[in-house]
């Protein structure tokens, strides 16, 4: 028995060990994916009146508005607030700047490596729309593409219109997280 252990048990060891790696690469697609139906769910509940309903009980955000662009191949439930840990499961919607659909500037981030890779191919002329949990629907135009510095650069946020302006990290295929520089979209109302 004790020749057993020692030799399936190291093997087993190290099956364990060699399976790890793939566990984890696994662990991240399946919170994502877990995730996005939580968020399709409350989404859901929010557009039946419940204006906070948390994806998960201990969720710090909730749905405030849905972003669909690219013929429909986009469809993004945006959640409240900016945070690192709200960025993770989904774009943003910065609280300081306009409801979407509103006069004024809405600010939405997102990771430029997750959900706002998209941004990396839109033009101007391209069309989003805008959804929020009342089911009112905002269509709008992309007028402008910039790389802005952080840390020099600052968004507009009192317009006497309706935009939208999608931020993310730039460049798109940059190895290190963060950085100063920005990729902005500006988009403008329609209906």
């Amino acid at each position: 028995m004790r020749r057993w252990l020692k030799k399936y048990g190291l093997v087993s060891c190290l099956l364990c060990l060699g399976f790890w790696p793939l566990g984890q690469s696994a662990y991240i697609p399946a919170k994502a994916w877990l995730a996005q139906d939580l968020m399709q769910r409350a989404w859901e509940r929010a557009g039946d009146g419940d204006l906070e309903a948390r994806p998960w009980p201990w969720a710090d955000t909730y749905p405030v508005a849905r972003l669909l662009a690219d013929s429909g191949r986009v469809d993004l439930i945006v959640l409240s607030g900016g945070s690192g840990r709200t960025l993770a499961f989904g774009p943003g919607h910065l609280s300081a700047s306009a409801t979407p659909g509103d006069v004024g500037n809405a600010v939405i981030a997102g990771h430029r490596d997750t959900h706002f890779r998209f941004l990396r191919d839109v033009e101007v002329g391209d069309t989003m729309i805008v959804e929020r949990p009342s089911g009112l629907q905002y269509l709008y135009e992309v007028i402008g593409n910039h790389v802005v510095d952080s840390r020099r650069g600052a968004l507009t946020l009192d317009t006497d219109d309706a935009f939208l302006s999608l931020v993310t990290c730039y460049p798109f295929d940059a190895i290190d997280p963060g950085g100063p520089m920005r990729y902005v979209v500006t988009l403008r109302k329609l209906l």
